[in-house]
């Protein structure tokens, strides 16, 4: 069933080179597999399968040329509805950008446009990407491919249920809380965020909130994949003031040198977070999985305060989400959930010193993975503390019988990672006792995306997961 939309980026470029099928092909294939998902998940916002036809039909002919446009030349890609396409509704989620159109390409849009991606649809997100889950009023509820009465996770939800259920293998996601490794943990399929700034944002990302957090990269079936495209979106861009001055890079380059001698720090709880049982036990087996693949496993110093998220991030994060709705009026924030304006008369309450105070703590936060680093080379941890959760709710209660904030308190290891700027891949490990997948993360010193994704392909190798597909 949807065999060419269920291939990966390298198997469909290597179709492409064989002329074994086109990109028209990989396309009209990929469109009836969104048909099935959409009318069962709910993936989409806005398709853009007219403007697609028009990118395969020319992505065609230059393969038959033997002239492909770049290094995704027909390749199939979902954009997060957070980020912009020139000429579409850029909703992000919220009621009173219903009918907003974008007037320009988000800075990764352009370079997936260059390199010759086929651009498929916009994605799911909750309102300005604050919550974890990928619903919001403007879309309804974003389900699980692995079982529909569950969360995507999100806010990239509809990006990773979409590559889970095989509508193409890549998506471009954002992550300021842990937007793209919850929903690749919770869909089991690949996330990346790269070291903050080296993925520029600007411009075309809408709205600003989370603006000192948030990164944007890829989701995706396979671990080459994901850093081929993390290639081809990387790198300087003088339009945003975060972006890093990196130039090109090709993350294939020595992704087979797997983790042999290379030290890890193993961590299943950053010294303060509960974690449901199935998960801490399949963490606990991928770390003897490095060990048997020739690493070192050691035990993490990573040890967190508990008051991490409401002393650190809630001061930063939901103030800078009050500040990026600051001009709507209150007839216009009545028409957002019930949570989010929750979030943003939070984010109002908070004084400047509260902002700056949690900026320090942020600092000492930081200086804790700097210290770790100096001694290993990856950290790794799980992605979330639960699997998938109820569709349509904010979150849990509780994790192992300890109670946790609905909000957050459930993902504890991926925000300490955006407070910290650090880059981290989520990569599937295994299943819970009721079918549902778990996430490993991948933790790598600040640019260190290169030895993340030689762990991870190294881990791929050993448990393989990409032929593992949801009964939808």
């Amino acid at each position: 069933m949807h065999e060419l939309a269920r291939l990966t980026a390298a198997a469909m470029l290597d179709g492409f080179r064989q002329r074994t099928f086109t990109p028209v092909d990989v396309l009209d294939d990929v469109i009836a597999a969104f048909a099935t998902t959409q009318a069962r998940c709910n993936v989409i916002v806005t398709d853009c399968f007219a403007a697609a036809r028009v990118q395969a039909l020319a992505a065609t002919r230059a393969w038959q040329d033997d002239s492909p446009t770049g290094a995704l030349c027909g390749v199939p890609v979902t954009i997060k509805d957070l980020i912009y396409m020139e000429g579409v509704r850029a909703m992000a989620g919220m009621p009173v950008m219903r009918d907003f159109v974008a007037p320009v390409d988000g800075a990764p849009v352009s370079r997936l446009r260059s390199a010759g991606a086929i651009l498929t649809c916009k994605t799911t997100t909750c309102e300005s990407g604050y919550k974890l889950t990928a619903d919001s009023p403007v879309s309804g509820i974003t389900r699980n491919p692995w079982n529909l009465s569950r969360t995507s996770g999100g806010s990239s939800g509809g990006a990773a249920a979409a590559v889970a259920a095989g509508c193409g293998p890549l998506a471009l996601g954002t992550d300021a809380v842990g937007s793209i490794r919850i929903p690749a943990s919770f869909c089991g399929v690949v996330g990346i965020k790269g070291t903050f700034g080296l993925v520029p944002r600007a411009p075309g990302f809408s709205p600003p909130g989370w603006g000192s957090l948030a990164h944007t990269g890829p989701i995706g079936r396979s671990v080459d994949d994901v850093a081929l495209m993390l290639s081809v979106i990387a790198g300087y861009d003088a339009r945003d003031g975060a972006s890093l001055p990196v130039g090109a890079t090709d993350y294939l380059d020595g992704i087979e040198r797997g983790v042999k001698g290379l030290r890890i720090a193993f961590s299943p709880d950053f010294g303060y977070a509960a974690v449901d049982p199935a998960v801490a036990a399949a963490i606990e087996r991928a770390a003897a999985v490095f060990e048997r693949l020739g690493a070192q496993v050691v035990p993490s110093t990573v040890a967190l305060a508990s008051g991490t998220l409401e002393k650190i991030l809630k001061p930063i994060g939901f103030t800078e989400q009050a500040t990026s709705v600051a001009g709507r009026t209150e007839a216009e924030l009545a028409l957002s959930e019930p949570e989010f304006r929750a979030t943003v008369v939070q984010g109002k309450s908070y004084s400047g010193v509260d902002y700056m105070r949690a900026t320090h703590l942020r600092a000492a936060l930081r200086e804790v993975f700097r210290k770790q680093f100096e001694s290993v080379d990856l950290i790794i941890s799980p992605t979330v503390a639960v699997t998938a959760f109820a569709a349509g709710t904010l979150g849990v209660d509780s994790v192992a019988g300890v109670t946790v904030d609905r909000h957050v308190g459930w993902s504890p290891f991926s925000y300490p990672l955006n407070l910290a700027g650090l880059p981290a891949a989520s990569v599937p490990c295994g299943f819970d006792t009721e079918g549902l997948p778990i996430g490993l993360q991948i933790i790598g010193p600040w640019l260190g995306e290169k030895v993340i994704l030689r762990a991870a392909r190294a881990f791929e190798e050993a448990q393989p997961w990409a032929q593992t597909w949801p009964a939808i």
